[in-house]
């Protein structure tokens, strides 16, 4: 039992048991999954949100118009995520009910912290039950709500969560914060975002950037008008995905 605890193997293999060190290692494990994926990162600006990532995918007989890595959860929320596709595509069904139930029960979305805690209690879970194992991804949730306007989160698969001004994460996490760290100021424009979004990816972007490699959501400040739904419609998006269109004329800039 010594030697186990001097080299922690033996914990590497639970999730419940702590390490000598206190460490979760399975949680290290989960960290390690989401530094291999793609890059994804987000930006805070004045007047809305810019999240991104790389779409790539493993071979060219796939429909890559199938591969959806920035995800509506509802009207005012998009995820993106990096690391485990399947994990995330569980998260986001998830969230989506919890935003539904919300929706039927206060008539409104959900504040983004609400459904950003709502994901973060489903992953810690995973991290404190046995017969599971945690969540493979880390998670950017952009939202707009009427208390904090628009609001960017990360989440990890320990269940921790934090806002940010701009964050990245996957495999070139390091890379693309040090540039975000550079190039960010607190009086950027969405627009001006966007941009800088673009060129992070570009940092460590291997291959050539086209509207098919990239993917990319925005959230929108909405003018007053705009949360009065005409009658017998519903309140106008506040985010929404960048057609292929849109993407191809930020890359042209």
């Amino acid at each position: 039992m010594s030697s186990a605890g001097a080299g922690g193997g033996a914990y590497s293999f639970s999730l419940t048991t702590f390490s000598p060190s206190g460490k979760l290692v399975q949680i290290e494990h989960a960290l390690a999954a989401v530094a291999q994926g793609t890059t994804s990162l987000g930006i805070k600006a004045t007047n809305g949100i810019v999240i991104a990532t790389e779409k790539k995918s493993s071979s060219i007989l796939i429909d890559d118009s199938m591969i959806e890595k920035v995800a509506v959860i509802c009207p005012n929320i998009g995820i993106v995520y990096s690391g485990m596709g399947p994990d995330f595509r569980v998260l986001v069904t998830k969230a989506r009910k919890t935003a539904q139930a919300y929706w039927k029960l206060y008539g409104e979305y959900p504040p983004t912290r609400v459904l950003t805690q709502d994901i973060a209690t489903v992953m810690q879970e995973a991290t404190q039950s046995g017969g599971v194992r945690p969540f493979g991804v880390s998670l950017l949730v952009a939202g707009w709500d009427k208390v904090r306007g628009p609001s960017l989160y990360q989440v990890d698969p320990s269940g921790s969560f934090w806002a940010w001004k701009a964050s990245a994460i996957g495999k070139n996490m390091i890379n693309a914060k040090t540039f975000l760290e550079k190039r960010y100021n607190d009086d950027i424009s969405l627009e001006d975002a966007i941009h800088t979004a673009l060129l992070t990816l570009k940092e460590g972007f291997e291959g050539q950037m086209t509207e098919k490699t990239i993917e990319i959501g925005v959230v929108t400040v909405p003018a007053p008008e705009d949360l009065v739904a005409p009658p017998g419609e519903r309140v106008k998006p506040v985010f929404r995905k960048l057609t292929e269109e849109e993407v191809r004329d930020y890359l042209a800039l």
